[in-house]
């Protein structure tokens, strides 16, 4: 028996490879087009890093009329969750990545080279798996797990660099064709091994786009190319699905990059092109070190001692795409905020084009990270996330804010019925004639506490502590919330008028009309303007900082201020 007649004892049904070559045909696209894919596995939640990874595809693809596919990686049948695919999908709709082909559902997909989920794909593989045992680049492999487990430790005790099968440790690398035909006669289990060529002391150089040429050991491992349960390992799987879905650019994490000898060997052997490998940084996360007691390590100077490490699924909850919506973070914001990560010029071209779309970014790979990923930062996002809502309309703020607490906050939701009520809140300091956009709002979950103030039903609901700066003594403040709702307040003045009459009244108390003349002369005044209009605020929002005091009162209304007033006046009388 030769080695063509072993493949088809294995394979009988399995077409020649150049059915799929034909049916699949080069794509027809620009010159320079990239053709990728986001290639997860439905084994549970999408993470933030391939996230980031879909941006930076999606960023090359529209550059030049690409296509950015779905591809699904479900070969581990064992870790697959159910509707593991529509969460996947739904994850992405909902950071607005849209992808050209591949899954649109659970069970639906849209495109010309297809099937998009690796576990529908099998007889795909089986055709160039048995193309390479025809071609002695693979074998069958008899190893037991008892085999395996002696094997390795063998390799342990002999003290060898590369712990694996191959070379003589590869006890079913050189098993005669009819042993080995007689053996799959008679119903032993097996597996399709690859026949690594590589010699342990050779050396490949490859150009990756992010990392540069780089010069790498060769692949000595005889890898299994199909398990025992007939589908594939992801290394040939992979191979086999970029080939036939034309695929220009595999973009993924580094820690992927020791695999490249591997995978070049695969395309070599199976007579494709290899695509282009881009390898970049995994984000990290900075954490205090902690000793045996789980008590944190201080330096000399009474600092904690922190480390580096990526942001892991199982303890990090920002690792999961979903945690973002939960949080109330806009899609938009995550988006900005993974492309700082992604291209360290970012920031300043946002800066230079604030109104542009995120995508006409003139993306570059080689200026992702090569060695130490960026860190990833939630103090930052949240500024970037500010800055990023703070260009929106209060109409879409209204909406986004009302879509997330209908789902995660009822108390919030029931203020939000209150609709053109609520469009006014929103519309403080907000708006394209503002110059000076407010930026106090990163995440929909912050929202309830900072408007409460703006909503009587929350308002009187809690204790109100209110903490005055410079004029504390209740006689004064008395005066303030009794003259200015009586004397001075018109909800007609414009914000000019408005503030002049606050000066009129701090005037009457004894303090500066203008701050500049306080300033001027501190010791013959006991304040100034700002001090009195500091302590209206306090009265009416229970706070000290709060966006613009006029546009409050305006949406307000006069029924509300007067009210608040009167309140603010009882407080202070109690004292």
């Amino acid at each position: 028996m030769n080695r063509q007649e072993l493949a088809d004892l294995i394979f009988p049904d399995a077409r020649d490879i150049s059915y799929y070559e034909e049916k699949y045909p080069e794509r027809n696209l620009p010159e320079g087009a990239v053709v990728t894919r986001f290639a997860p596995s439905p084994t549970g939640f999408v993470h933030i890093g391939a996230l980031e990874q879909c941006i930076v595809e999606t960023s090359l693809v529209k550059k030049n009329g690409g296509v950015l596919i779905l591809r699904i990686e479900d070969t581990d049948q064992k870790r697959k969750t159910e509707n593991g695919v529509q969460g996947i999908i739904d994850s992405m709709k909902d950071f607005d990545i849209v992808f050209d082909e591949g899954m649109i559902s659970e069970t639906e997909s849209s495109g010309d080279y297809g099937p998009y989920i690796q576990s529908q794909r099998k007889e795909i593989y089986e055709a160039y798996a048995k193309y390479l045992l025809a071609n002695d680049r693979a074998y069958p492999c008899f190893a037991s797990e008892d085999e395996l487990a002696a094997m390795r430790k063998k390799q342990e005790e002999a003290g060898v660099n590369n712990i694996g099968y191959y070379g003589k440790w590869a006890i079913y690398r050189d098993l005669p064709v009819d042993e080995a035909a007689e053996r799959i006669r008679n119903g032993d289990s097996y597996v399709i091994r690859f026949r690594a060529m590589g010699r342990e002391d050779g050396r490949i150089t490859h150009k990756d786009m992010v990392k540069g040429k780089v010069e790498m050991p060769q692949n000595i491992l005889d890898i299994v190319i199909i398990k025992g349960d007939g589908l594939p390992t992801y290394h040939f799987a992979h191979a086999v699905d970029d080939h036939l879905m034309r695929t220009t650019h595999v973009i993924r994490s580094s820690e992927w990059f020791p695999s490249v000898p591997l995978h070049l060997e695969l395309f070599h052997a199976l007579g494709f092109k290899a695509p282009k490998y881009c390898h970049y940084a995994p984000m990290l996360k900075s954490e205090a070190k902690t000793d045996e007691s789980g008590a944190v390590v201080l330096d000399e100077n009474g600092a904690p001692v922190m480390f580096k490490r990526k942001i892991s699924k199982r303890k990090d909850p920002e690792a999961a795409v979903g945690y973002y919506h939960r949080e109330g973070i806009p899609a938009e914001s995550v988006k900005e905020y993974l492309m700082t990560i992604a291209n360290s010029d970012f920031e300043m071209w946002r800066q230079n084009n604030p109104d542009a779309d995120l995508f006409d970014f003139p993306f570059a790979l080689k200026k992702m990270s090569t060695t130490e990923g960026a860190l990833f930062d939630m103090d930052k996002l949240i500024d970037v996330s500010k800055n990023v809502i703070a260009t929106f309309s209060a109409e879409r703020v209204y909406d986004e804010v009302y879509a997330w607490a209908q789902r995660y906050d009822e108390m919030l939701f029931v203020m939000l019925q209150q609709k053109n009520y609520s469009l006014r809140v929103f519309g403080i300091e907000r708006g394209a004639e503002i110059k000076k956009k407010r930026k106090d709002i990163g995440r929909w979950s912050d929202v309830r506490d900072y408007i409460s103030y703006m909503y009587d039903d929350l308002f009187d609901s809690v204790q109100i502590e209110y903490e005055y700066q410079l004029i504390s003594e209740p006689e004064m403040l008395e005066r303030i919330f009794t003259l200015y709702p009586e004397e001075y307040y018109n909800p007609e003045d414009d914000s000019q008028q408005w503030f002049e009459r606050i000066k009129d009244l701090a005037e009457r108390l004894g303090y500066a009309r203008e701050v500049k003349i306080w300033r001027k002369a501190k010791d013959e005044w006991p304040g100034h303007v700002g001090d009195v209009s500091t302590a209206l605020r306090v009265g009416l929002t229970g706070r000290r900082n709060t966006p613009d005091l006029y546009q409050i009162m305006q949406v307000m209304g006069p029924d509300r201020v007067r009210a608040r007033l009167r309140t603010a006046r009882d407080a202070a009388a109690q004292k």
